[in-house]
């Protein structure tokens, strides 16, 4: 693993830090443990939060919250201290250095005193209380990773080892979409009209017990007769000039891929006369699979 020199301490990086995120499908070994013990998960790394990625966990949980590893406090913020003038949708929020660039952010605590954190902080110790700070009315916490070095948002179960998940992915829907914004939905269609199409795939993926809050996928993958058309995947999020980006086949804007309605934009293809066979795959992290496939008639 690659080692590189420790920046200095600065408040104000993470102004920038915030609008700085990342791509490329790199999975890391990294040495690190949840934050929670008896955690639920209720939002997940690439969820569709109203038309936007979400760029870490969101768990439901009383009790301690953990150092993922070993690190050095490098920012904190309370929303009690108006000194800070930083209003933050995380509320009680702290970032700590893990190394090799790997910066943790823990959210949405009990409000606590700068006083209680050491600079220096070991791995598997409280850091703080899970709470209902910031803009939630949910009791727990958030946690996300970012990778300073790459200057990218990274999904923590690429990094931590992920929690149990017995259950593959569900695919709801299949739509395409043409340039008239007609849609058609492919459990229910069986022809269309030549032409240029965009695909929308709504997936989501329950772990244990199909009731559970559905969260994102890890990776969805669709094909038209045998031909890959887009592969999209939640593992790392960037920025350029300002844009969040997400990686399918190429950087993309997260605009559109995300849209309000819980459906992810997969890709376009044109269409020609025929029989068409698509099918959509959907898998989670730890490899259960979802595959689906439509047959329709192209006029």
């Amino acid at each position: 693993m690659r080692r590189f020199k420790r920046q200095p301490k600065a408040g104000v990086f993470f102004l920038v830090f915030l609008e700085s995120i990342a791509f490329l499908g790199i999975t890391y070994l990294y040495p690190m443990d949840w934050p929670g013990e008896e955690v639920r998960i209720v939002r997940n790394f690439g969820w569709n939060d109203a038309g936007r990625p979400s760029l870490g966990n969101i768990f439901l949980a009383e009790g301690p919250i953990r150092a993922a590893d070993k690190g050095e406090l490098i920012f904190y913020h309370s929303p009690s201290n108006t000194a800070a003038a930083l209003p933050s949708p995380l509320g009680s929020w702290v970032a700590v250095e893990h190394g090799d660039g790997i910066i943790g952010i823990y959210g949405r605590f009990e409000d606590t005193a700068k006083a209680g954190f050491p600079d220096t902080i070991d791995k598997d110790v409280v850091i703080a209380s899970a709470g209902q700070s910031g803009w939630t009315n949910q009791g727990g916490f958030y946690f996300s990773l970012f990778d300073r070095r790459e200057r990218r948002w990274v999904n923590p179960s690429t990094i931590i080892a992920p929690l149990a998940d017995t259950l593959p992915p569900q695919i709801e829907s299949v739509v395409l979409r043409n340039d008239r914004n007609n849609r058609f939905d492919l459990s229910q269609t069986k022809t269309i009209r030549q032409g240029r199409y965009t695909i929308l795939v709504a997936a989501s993926d329950t772990r244990i017990n199909a009731n559970e809050t559905p969260l994102a996928p890890y990776r969805i993958v669709c094909s038209v007769n045998g031909s890959e058309i887009g592969v999209l995947t939640f593992e790392t999020f960037s920025t350029r000039d300002g844009v969040l980006m997400v990686y399918r086949n190429s950087l993309v804007p997260a605009g559109q891929i995300y849209a309000p309605n819980p459906a992810f934009e997969i890709g376009e293809v044109e269409f020609i006369r025929g029989q068409v066979t698509l099918t959509v795959i959907a898998q989670d992290i730890t490899g259960n699979v979802r595959n689906n496939v439509y047959r329709f008639l192209v006029e």
